[in-house]
């Protein structure tokens, strides 16, 4: 949903791409906003009736939130479906960037629900997976994978970590509303969401509350 880019010069943001500034961060700031633009992007353009059933809401809910995009410029009204009884819309962007410094110092609330947001969505996909994966056939579900490193890295080396996670996803086929057409047969939408987290602890620390018993030391 929230692709990150270092900037508008990072190789990856082309013209089919929105890299955040202030306003699209405060719009941004309600999950089902990036859930909304998430399904256009996934199954094309859509009603609010329909968008709603999907996300388990109701039509008005979803009208004024597509309303708000549409305000913004992160979804517009699609003339070549809509009729005079209900309205199309269709995403704008492919994908959106965040990743500045400075707009973080400017605006900390807002980065933080919108980072939020996209963090909550991400859980609620892993749970949608995890709930569907004993019926998935063999083959998929033997693909499933739900790993975590621990690292010790500067923060030039995080930096290049990031992109070279990056590099090797771009070698892989993208997925779009067309693009089941021309993939080859057996091909599903597969989500690759990576996180690089910081864990600033103090050295030695633990970040895990000691049981009143070890602070006590063994029974006798």
């Amino acid at each position: 949903m929230a692709d990150v880019a270092k900037g508008p010069d990072d190789p990856a943001v082309d013209k089919d791409s929105v890299v955040l500034d202030a306003k699209g961060l405060r719009a941004l700031a309600h999950p089902v906003r990036v859930q909304l633009i998430g399904l256009l992007r996934k199954y094309g353009p859509s009603t609010a009736t329909r968008l709603a059933e999907r996300l388990g809401v109701n039509s008005g809910t979803a009208s004024y939130h597509l309303r708000q995009l549409g305000a913004t410029g992160f979804v517009e009204e699609d003339a070549g479906l809509g009729n005079a009884r209900e309205r199309w819309w269709r995403s704008v962007h492919r994908t959106i960037w965040f990743n500045d410094p400075e707009l973080a110092d400017r605006e900390p609330e807002a980065v933080l629900a919108y980072l939020q947001s996209v963090a909550a969505i991400h859980t609620l996909r892993l749970q949608q997976t995890l709930n569907e994966l004993l019926t998935m056939p063999p083959a998929w579900r033997n693909s499933f994978d739900m790993s975590d490193w621990a690292l010790r890295l500067t923060p030039e080396e995080s930096g290049s970590l990031e992109r070279e996670l990056k590099e090797v996803v771009a070698r892989y086929r993208r997925d779009d509303p067309g693009a089941a057409a021309s993939a080859p047969e057996g091909a599903e939408r597969v989500a690759v969401i990576a996180y690089v987290l910081p864990e600033l602890d103090a050295p030695g620390a633990s970040p895990y509350p000691v049981p009143p018993e070890a602070e006590d030391g063994p029974a006798s």
